[in-house]
Order: C-alpha cells, then sequence, then structure tokens
C-alpha cells in the first residue's frame, strides 16, 4: 500500500494551487522575460539570475502531490503566507503598482487575474 500524504501536506497542497494561478510554462517564462533585462544580467554568469522561489515554485508546478518532499511543503507554505499577505495588505494602486505585481509574478500569483 502507498504510504498516505499527511493531512497538513494536502491542506498547504490545496492552499498553493489556490494562491498561484500561473502555469509551470508561463511562470518559467515569466522568470526569464525578467531576467532578461539589462540590470538583470551582470559581467560574470553563473546562472541566468532567475529568483530561486519562483523555479521552486516552477518545479513544484510539474510535481505530483505523491512526490513532494518536506522541503517541498515548506516552499508551497512560504509561498502561499507570501502571496496570502501581500494580498491583504496592497499598495495604494493595487495592481497598478508594478513592483508588487512582479513580486507576486515571481512566486506564480498574477494580481490582475481574477
Amino acid at each position: 500500500m502507498a504510504d498516505r500524504i499527511p493531512p497538513d501536506t494536502e491542506l498547504v497542497w490545496d492552499s498553493f494551487h489556490e494562491v498561484v494561478n500561473m502555469t509551470g510554462d508561463e511562470l518559467r517564462t515569466w522568470l526569464l522575460t525578467e531576467a532578461s533585462g539589462q540590470e538583470a544580467f551582470s559581467g560574470e554568469l553563473p546562472g541566468l539570475g532567475l529568483p530561486e522561489l519562483g523555479e521552486k515554485v516552477v518545479a513544484l508546478l510539474r510535481k505530483r502531490k505523491v512526490d513532494l518532499t518536506p522541503e517541498d511543503t515548506e516552499v508551497m507554505r512560504t509561498v502561499t503566507d507570501f502571496v496570502t499577505e501581500e494580498e491583504e495588505n496592497p499598495p495604494p494602486d493595487g495592481p497598478a503598482d508594478h513592483r508588487w505585481r512582479r513580486a507576486l509574478m515571481t512566486v506564480g500569483h498574477d494580481p490582475m487575474r481574477a
């Protein structure tokens, strides 16, 4: 019999997929676009300069629930907490605030979507 998924992981999985409203491909494209900005690349290119948390979200969106690790659960919790807090305290301009929207999109949440 397969291992059961802990109830806490089930809840975090559901919450994560409620707040992350971009697909893995959309997020990956967004991260690559953001990383391609002039200020994103320095003279040294050890990597693509992508935000680590965003990369982890892309990987999570490709995983099945049964393949989650405890680290994955913590990443999902971090993303859920971040998005929830940001949505509860939006800037005066709301989604029109480009920095706020970009920060949320970096973890897979586009506040312009319903």
